[in-house]
């Protein structure tokens, strides 16, 4: 896929240079403009703003699953969003697949360290914030790293409100577009025009590094973190 995508790529990256592209504001193809700024600008934008509300709310939620919520309870809770988590992020965003990684991290925790803490005169909310969290913050940031992969490859939910205008906007009420968003609206549109769909192809190259580059680190991060047992 990727050498595809590169090879698709090549005609546009032969014509101007990768800086030029990336850091250029101007789009307008019929004038041999390819700058492909605003648009990374706008995902970046996007990403941030998902990631801004889902993460304290997905954190808060995943603890409450793992460690407030009893026995039948938890499991209901936990099911339930292991199933969301496979639904499109259309529909819920990036809420169930935050929720479900933190709370196998949090699970994962020994119960060792918190009966140490108790033992100690720590209170539940400390034994959790202060031991509980510490522990598992490596995979709660790869839990947030996978929520960005998501978020920064979400096309549908994008491309129903973003207005999808190649433009840097100063507010967050102002039409701007994604990479997804652009190339899920604009691809097979003006097709004729010189190494249109070169910039295509390197939009997606583009999203698709990025991704992969994000949930690889991921995947490495939450490796690491099992290493001790689970209560």
């Amino acid at each position: 896929m990727i050498l595809i995508l590169f090879s698709g790529s090549l005609p546009l990256l032969k014509q101007e240079s990768i800086i030029n592209i990336l850091f250029s504001s101007f789009w307008n193809p019929g004038k041999g403009g390819f700058g492909l700024y605003p648009i990374i600008i706008g995902t970046v934008y996007v990403t941030g703003i998902a990631m801004l509300f889902s993460v304290p709310v997905s954190i808060l939620s995943s603890i409450y699953i793992a460690e407030y919520a009893e026995g039948r309870v938890r499991n209901i809770i936990k099911s339930f969003v292991d199933v969301l988590a496979g639904v499109p992020s259309v529909v819920y965003g990036v809420f169930p697949i935050i929720i479900s990684i933190c709370v196998d991290v949090f699970r994962a925790v020994p119960n060792e360290l918190r009966e140490v803490s108790y033992a100690i005169g720590a209170t539940k909310w400390e034994t959790i914030k202060h031991v509980v969290f510490r522990a598992a913050f490596p995979g709660v940031s790869s839990a947030v790293l996978l929520g960005f992969g998501r978020a920064f490859g979400e096309t549908m939910a994008v491309c129903m409100v973003v207005g999808n205008i190649p433009r840097l906007s100063s507010s967050v009420f102002e039409p701007g577009t994604t990479l997804a968003a652009f190339i899920a609206t604009n691809f097979g549109e003006m097709m004729s025009v010189p190494f249109y769909y070169s910039a295509m192809m390197l939009m997606a190259l583009i999203l698709i590094l990025v991704v992969l580059i994000f949930n690889i680190i991921a995947k490495i991060i939450i490796r690491k973190s099992y290493g001790g047992g689970g209560r």
